[in-house]
């Protein structure tokens, strides 16, 4: 009885993720899908996956007043090769990873000293400052935005890279992810480095950052998917210069006005935007959940 009790469990909790897993992916399907289609299939959502790719050209011929003798591209990869002729694609991406891995970079910096003072060090008013590390992490991004693009205009750092990067080099998920992580680390290592002979600058580089290499990769993968996809902050402090466009950015190059919206380039784009992530997702799989588990995260 108890037997077939705890198979019913597992059917049923299998059946919730196999759910939440196609509501996830449903988003994606369809942008893959839109990627390969004709503006009228996308319209009238017909032609399945791949699309009937037969109208393709002509159709695109007529939308962008070219002759059917100019349009030899293949059809599958039609909307792909115009999201590059839109908009300079490859700058957009340069930019993200500039962007991205500056932040990412920065915060380890910052984080990895951080979260050794709060976890390893006794002084004077540490659970103080811990308290408030927690406190940051409830306040939105959008309730600052307005004091740091402030603070930014007034010593010219709008329309520059640093108005992207320096807001964020201070990461205080980045100092509690790193804390938790730390306080399972001996404190018998630690000892034994000081009776080496090592500093605590030393011991945090040398010691402690070799030990947190899974939880620094979990927390760089939080950190590179959030300030890729976003389109909020570079939206706000990006105004002129369309060489500063981030790739979320860059999709707004295929908004149209009155004659509609490019919805095939522009779902072309958003598929060469996060393929990067899911790849460097899969590739770091092992080590983001090790990551996770180890910092004592549910």
């Amino acid at each position: 009885m108890s037997i077939h009790r705890s198979s019913s469990n597992e059917a049923i909790k299998h059946l919730v993720l196999i759910i939440g897993a196609l509501i996830v992916i449903l988003p994606f399907y369809v942008m893959l899908s839109y990627s390969m289609k004709s503006p009228r299939e996308i319209e009238t959502n017909t032609g399945g996956f791949f699309g009937a790719q037969a109208p393709m050209i002509d159709e695109y011929c007529v939308k962008l007043g070219k002759t059917p003798e100019e349009c030899t591209t293949i059809p599958i990869i039609f909307n792909y090769t115009e999201a590059f002729k839109k908009a300079p694609l490859l700058r957009y991406l340069f930019n993200g990873v500039f962007v991205t891995l500056s932040i990412f970079l920065i915060q380890a910096l910052i984080s990895l000293p951080a979260a050794y003072a709060l976890s390893k060090l006794r002084w004077l008013g540490r659970d103080t400052v811990f308290a408030l590390v927690l406190f940051s992490l409830l306040i939105p991004v959008h309730a600052i935005a307005l004091p740091l693009y402030i603070m930014l205009a007034k010593v010219g750092l709008v329309n520059t890279y640093a108005a992207l990067i320096v807001p964020w080099t201070i990461s205080v998920f980045g100092i509690f992810l790193m804390r938790q992580f730390f306080r399972t680390v001996p404190d018998d290592l630690i000892d034994a480095a000081r009776l080496d002979g090592m500093t605590e600058y030393s011991i945090v580089w040398r010691v402690m950052l070799p030990t947190a290499i899974p939880a620094l990769l979990a927390f760089a993968i939080f950190s590179v998917v959030a300030h890729w996809n976003d389109y909020f902050w570079p939206r706000v402090v990006i105004t002129g210069n369309r060489d500063l466009f981030t790739p979320p950015l860059g999709l707004r190059e295929f908004k149209g006005d009155a004659d509609g919206s490019a919805w095939g380039p522009m779902m072309a784009t958003a598929t060469i935007i996060v393929t990067p992530l899911i790849v460097a997702f899969l590739l770091a799989q092992k080590k983001f959940v090790e990551g996770i588990t180890l910092t004592g995260m549910k």
